[in-house]
C-alpha cells in the first residue's frame, strides 16, 4: 500500500490543527503523523475530536479504551496500566491522545493516528492512536488509544488541540491506498 501525503500542518504558538480539507472517498484510510508536538502550558493534555459538517462542530459522538506503559527518568517506577479516567463513552468531548505533555525543549509528545474508511455511510468510523510523550519532564510515555466514532454519517474534517494554551508542532495527513 502506498501512503501519499496530502496536508501537513506546523503550527507556532496556535490554539489549534485542523483538517478540513482532503479527508473524503479518495481513500479507506488516512493516517495523522505528529511530530515534536509541544504545548505552551506544561502538563497539557493533546486532544482529538471529528466533524461532519467541514469543521462548523467537532462534536462527535466517540467510545474510546486507552492503555499506557510509563517508565521513570531515575527509574523509580514503570508499569503498563488500562486507564479508565480517559476513555470516553458515547461522549461528545475532546479525546485526550497524550496526557500532562510537558513544555520543555526537552520534552513534547509524537505519535500517529489511523481513521478507517470516514467517508462510509453504512458504518460507525473507527480509530486507533499510538502515541509517545514526555510526562511533565521525567516520565516516558506511551499511550494507546483505540475507538470509534458512533455515526454513519461523513466525517469529514478533525482537529487536534490543547486542552489549555497554544501548541508548536507539525501534523501531516497521508491517505493510504
Amino acid at each position: 500500500m502506498a501512503m501519499k501525503l496530502l496536508t501537513t500542518n506546523t503550527e507556532s504558538g496556535d490554539a489549534s490543527s485542523e483538517f478540513t480539507s482532503s479527508i473524503d472517498s479518495t481513500y479507506k484510510l488516512y493516517i495523522f503523523s505528529f511530530y515534536d508536538i509541544n504545548p505552551a502550558t506544561d502538563g497539557s493534555h493533546f486532544l482529538v475530536n471529528f466533524s461532519t459538517d467541514g469543521g462548523s462542530n467537532y462534536n462527535m459522538t466517540k467510545t474510546t479504551t486507552t492503555f499506557l506503559a510509563y517508565n521513570e527518568e531515575d527509574d523509580g517506577g514503570r508499569g503498563l496500566t488500562y486507564q479508565t479516567g480517559f476513555d470516553v463513552a458515547q461522549s461528545t468531548a475532546d479525546h485526550k491522545l497524550a496526557v500532562g505533555v510537558g513544555n520543555l525543549a526537552d520534552e513534547s509528545c509524537g505519535g500517529n493516528l489511523w481513521l478507517f474508511n470516514p467517508s462510509n455511510t453504512t458504518y460507525i468510523k473507527h480509530f486507533y492512536s499510538t502515541f509517545s510523550s514526555t510526562y511533565l519532564g521525567n516520565e516516558a510515555y506511551q499511550r494507546h488509544t483505540a475507538g470509534y466514532i458512533n455515526s454513519t454519517d461523513d466525517i469529514d474534517a478533525v482537529i487536534f488541540k490543547m486542552d489549555s494554551g497554544n501548541m508548536d508542532g507539525v501534523i501531516k495527513l497521508y491517505g493510504v491506498g
